[in-house]
């Protein structure tokens, strides 16, 4: 059986982590797919269902939770929900590839707490709060209050990056891509 590897980015959102998982993935010497995550939210405007996550309910999602068929889960948000379900690993592993995830830090951890000895966690930081509040806004998907929202749970994120194994600072985005593909390569040899 293949022994597929397991690669965390997890970061605050507008850190840059979902830009280097997607560089990381056109690297086809890495043999690495993406593990589509599933939520209970509903989806932004370019968003597609099995693309870019599973949309399920939020009854659909807590029956899911108490089947078992998950590999973590969080309530991100008051019935907000994301997660792994196994099969997505699972997946990924008969294609013969390495898991990639673009994953918040306490799912990110969870994996990593389950198959410590695969998996490698990869805390993405910004330079400061207040270039991540300008990343936020420049999105232009979220209200002023979804921003708040976001940067008073990026200051808890940002203090488990310890807890990764490797943490790069997103200032310019082609150093952090370099550092991203080292570290992938390296780990997966």
């Amino acid at each position: 059986m293949f022994d597929g590897k397991l690669i965390v980015f997890s970061a605050p959102s507008g850190s840059g982590k979902t830009t280097l998982v997607r560089h990381l993935l056109k690297q086809k010497d890495l043999n690495l797919d993406f593990s589509i995550s599933a939520t209970s939210r509903a989806p932004r405007e370019n968003e597609r269902d099995g693309i870019d996550y599973y949309f399920i309910s939020t009854e659909e999602f807590k029956k899911r939770i108490k089947q078992g068929d998950f590999l973590e889960w969080e309530e991100v948000y008051r019935d907000n929900f994301y997660g792994t379900l196994k099969r997505e690993v699972e997946r990924i592993w008969n294609l013969g590839k390495h898991v990639i995830f673009d994953i918040d830090v306490v799912g990110g951890l969870d994996i990593k707490h389950i198959y410590p000895e695969r998996t490698l966690a990869v805390f993405v930081k910004p330079p400061n709060i207040e270039e991540l509040k300008i990343r936020l806004k420049k999105r232009g998907t979220e209200s002023e209050d979804r921003i708040n929202m976001r940067i008073a749970k990026a200051s808890v994120e940002l203090a488990t990056a310890p807890q990764f194994d490797h943490v790069i600072v997103n200032e310019d985005l082609d150093t952090a891509l370099g550092e991203a593909e080292d570290l992938v390569r390296d780990f997966i040899r």
